[in-house]
């Protein structure tokens, strides 16, 4: 697996996890709600699970290190308040033009010593395809649960990459192992009927993130052959995969997903994603 460009955090992984909360720690002492996205929200919803933990430390390979920076969603309502913690509080170095150009959608930020950058996001993530978070503090989804978004919102976060990786699809079978299907939130829980309902509404979000955990299931396979994962442990991703996959073809679409249904993939159905040049 080739690591081209990417930029390692190299602070033990313990470590960084709890320099993370601690950040949130500060914002929430000043009434600022923001919640961590991505691989560390999976780390987080499985610290008390060992097994879990020796399966994605391999999300990049062996030996390499588990995260690239620090990504948090707040709310755009609170971006002001929030700016200043960094900026003043906690003496983290803004990137000027990024907070510039991009300060209504997201700011970054970088470590006083140059350990790492955040990456924050206001409302919503805007990839191939938008996962919401509610624009009101005490309204939207970020209060949820505790430092990071919910499993549920991980489970989307991940599904709406047009070119999924392994390491996303590592994060999603670590998920899929420790985590039961609901309808409701919940520690230990994947709300299954809110991911349905949210693809029951866009045609594009529904297609890819049925074609990605179709690949999850073959990658779980994969890693079996690997011995990366237990035949068990394969068994039990495939038969969440599976009800997942039931759970969202039964929930009733609507006139905008019927609509775009029609053109199907004659048309292009994701957006492509900029990096922006850090």
């Amino acid at each position: 697996m080739s690591h081209e460009g990417i930029h390692f955090v190299e602070i033990d992984p313990e470590e960084f996890v709890k320099e993370c909360k601690a950040i949130i720690d500060k914002l929430e002492e000043r009434g600022i709600i923001a919640r961590i996205l991505g691989a560390m929200a999976v780390y987080i919803h499985t610290e008390r699970d060992k097994r879990a933990r020796e399966i994605h430390s391999t999300r990049f390979g062996a030996g390499v290190p588990m995260f690239t920076d620090l990504d948090l969603m707040a709310y755009k309502k609170q971006a002001k308040k929030l700016k200043e913690v960094f900026e003043r509080e906690l003496g983290f170095l803004p990137d000027r033009m990024v907070n510039v150009l991009f300060s209504d959608r997201r700011l970054i930020y970088y470590h006083p010593e140059g350990k790492f950058h955040v990456d924050v996001f206001f409302n919503k993530l805007e990839f191939c395809h938008d996962v919401n978070f509610g624009e009101e503090p005490g309204k939207g989804r970020l209060e949820l649960s505790k430092y990071a978004i919910t499993p549920t919102d991980v489970v989307l976060e991940k599904l709406q990459i047009h070119e999924i990786n392994p390491k996303d699809i590592v994060d999603l079978i670590v998920l899929f192992l420790t985590h039961e299907l609901a309808e409701e939130e919940g520690e230990g829980k994947i709300n299954a009927k809110y991911i349905a309902k949210v693809l029951a509404d866009d045609w594009g979000f529904w297609y890819d993130s049925v074609e990605n955990l179709k690949k999850v299931k073959a990658y779980a396979s994969q890693m079996v052959k690997e011995g990366r994962l237990k035949e068990e442990e394969m068994e039990k991703v495939i038969r969440q995969v599976d009800l997942l996959l039931k759970i969202i073809e039964e929930e009733p679409k609507s006139k905008n997903w019927m609509k775009r249904a029609k053109e199907g993939t004659s048309k292009k159905w994701w957006r492509d994603v900029e990096e922006i040049v850090r």
